[in-house]
């Protein structure tokens, strides 16, 4: 697949589960990416080192999910004029609430793109990351119109048989 295009970063290797299924969505479309675990808390030192050379390194787009306080996004975007993409874990008591809601507050000039919280937010951040690299890359935007193309029919068809 070559260089990492795509960094996935966690605070946390339990965020795996979740954060898998933006592997898996850059996998399908062939994107190349590294998956890194570094906490904005328990290891500034680590996230700082990755955010301050992501873009020297060859990295295009970050996504980074992280559950509880979610400070992780937004420290990344702090260190970087890379795009970040926050997807909200569901780890706490809060269900992900408190994530979103600490992702979606950034200050202006700092930002963070916010996803849903969970799964589904992992997905659409490596579907955004996808949608993102496709403007300067003609085979990744002829596949990724195919995917919501197909995407479509199979709505439309699933509508076509629920109506005989």
């Amino acid at each position: 697949m070559g260089r990492p295009l795509v960094a996935i970063v966690m605070g946390s290797e339990s965020d795996m589960p979740v954060m898998k299924a933006a592997a898996e969505v850059l996998d399908k479309f062939k994107v190349a990416y590294e998956i890194i675990v570094a906490s904005a808390h328990r290891s500034p030192g680590l996230v700082h080192e990755f955010a301050s050379s992501a873009e020297e390194s060859g990295i295009e787009v970050i996504i980074a999910g992280a559950g509880g306080a979610a400070h992780l996004p937004g420290v990344i975007a702090s260190e970087t004029i890379l795009p970040v993409i926050g997807v909200p874990i569901d780890s706490s008591p809060m269900k992900g609430f408190d994530s979103l809601l600490s992702i979606v507050q950034m200050p202006g000039g700092v930002p963070v793109a916010a996803m849903a919280v969970g799964t589904a937010g992992a997905k659409n951040a490596a579907i955004l990351a996808v949608q993102i690299l496709s403007r300067k890359d003609q085979a990744l935007l002829k596949e990724f119109k195919r995917y919501k193309g197909d995407m479509a029919k199979t709505i439309e068809e699933k509508a076509r048989n629920r109506s005989k």
